[in-house]
């Protein structure tokens, strides 16, 4: 297959030198991983960025205020806003984001506060995407790729499906984003499965927190 970027999730700094070590073209750098990520700390975004720019590996920073839903209050849209100003004043790369409406549809206000504080970086509207119902996307992709949104971070499906059984839907939803923007697979990808995924879906980016191998090779 064609060239595969592989984008690192990481959490915090820690694995940051060893999965580019190891490969890694691109991070999304993320606190706690086990709600699915939300925003890292400053010293944490501006270590990355500083070992990470000296390598070439673009930062993609989550901007993600608390775990759970994706259905956030003016106070939580202040609180992302701002997060979002001081990590392009660190320097990061990308943002990574994603606010919804309490019935599943883009929030568009919140999105558009967003995106225009988020001017001059690459942007990834992250998994929130899969809690938007499927017969809405293909619309949801319309109005991402109409407000300068450079990628969406998918599962193709819902949390805790295997990536395999989704792979009908992705390519589908890659289809229809055809050269407008990236459609990123993650969640359930690994270095084991990642190039046979890229191959039947025809992409040449994939995302994940294993992305790479990380394991000790000495054994």
């Amino acid at each position: 297959g064609k060239q595969m970027l592989k984008e690192f999730c990481a959490e915090n700094y820690t694995k940051i030198p060893l999965a580019i070590g190891r490969g890694a073209k691109r991070i999304e750098l993320c606190d706690n991983l086990a709600v699915g990520g939300t925003t890292p700390s400053t010293g944490v975004i501006e270590e990355a960025l500083s070992y990470a720019g000296e390598k070439s590996v673009p930062i993609m920073t989550m901007i993600r205020p608390r775990g759970g839903d994706f259905v956030y209050n003016d106070i939580e849209l202040k609180i992302m806003h701002t997060d979002l100003i001081e990590a392009k004043k660190l320097g990061t790369d990308g943002v990574v984001f994603g606010c919804l409406t309490p019935n599943g549809w883009l929030d568009e206000e919140a999105l558009e506060l967003l995106i225009d504080t988020a001017e001059g970086l690459q942007i990834t509207f992250h998994m929130a995407f899969d809690a938007i119902p499927e017969s809405r996307q293909f619309e949801a992709i319309d109005w991402l790729a109409d407000h300068g949104v450079h990628r969406i971070l998918t599962h193709g499906g819902p949390a805790g499906t295997a990536i395999e059984e989704n792979l009908e839907r992705l390519k589908a939803l890659i289809d229809y984003a055809g050269d407008r923007l990236i459609i990123l697979p993650g969640a359930g990808i690994s270095y084991k499965n990642a190039q046979s995924i890229a191959d039947q879906l025809g992409v040449s980016e994939l995302h994940g927190t294993k992305i790479v191998d990380l394991t000790d090779h000495k054994a």
